[in-house]
């Protein structure tokens, strides 16, 4: 019997490496892109006749979770899908923050001196992660280190 389990069960994980790399998967978990630039709609389809559900504006991070021609399926940090046209996405790594108030410092830590109080919605580039803090920079130039659990994604 633990010769044929042993088969069976390497067929199935066979099956499943097989069903990982089929042509045609759609998205990776995981795979973060964020808005090209302002004023950018998210419809209710991969359509620009679907209705326009919200807009977003440069740098605004998204994941990818499925594609349909030149359309990606986008989730938000809050956990709301929309869909995107591709072409108005970058690969530039940003994120937001997710809280109401948030402080960048000038190290990877809470004892580090603050650099700056952040709001809701604030966009930074991504720079590292070390730990559970994630150095960032802001389009204004200031940057610093925030708690990873505060942003989205977290990289």
């Amino acid at each position: 019997m633990g010769t044929m389990a042993r088969s069976a069960g390497a067929g199935l994980l066979a099956a499943l490496v097989m069903l990982m790399i089929l042509p045609g998967q759609t998205a990776l978990a995981g795979e973060y892109r964020s808005v090209s630039k302002d004023g950018v709609n998210l419809r209710s389809g991969p359509s620009t006749e679907a209705e326009v559900l919200w807009e977003v504006f440069q740098g605004f991070p998204l994941e990818i979770v499925d594609r349909k021609g030149q359309w990606a399926q986008a989730v938000d940090y809050e956990g709301d899908k929309a869909w995107i046209y591709l072409p108005l996405l970058s690969e530039a790594k940003t994120v937001i923050v997710k809280v109401a108030e948030a402080n960048l410092r000038v190290g990877p830590g809470a004892n580090y001196e603050k650099v700056v109080t952040v709001k809701r919605n604030v966009i930074f580039s991504f720079l590292e992660k070390k730990g559970d803090w994630v150095r960032v920079k802001h389009a204004s130039g200031v940057s610093g280190w925030i708690s990873a659990p505060l942003v989205w994604p977290s990289h």
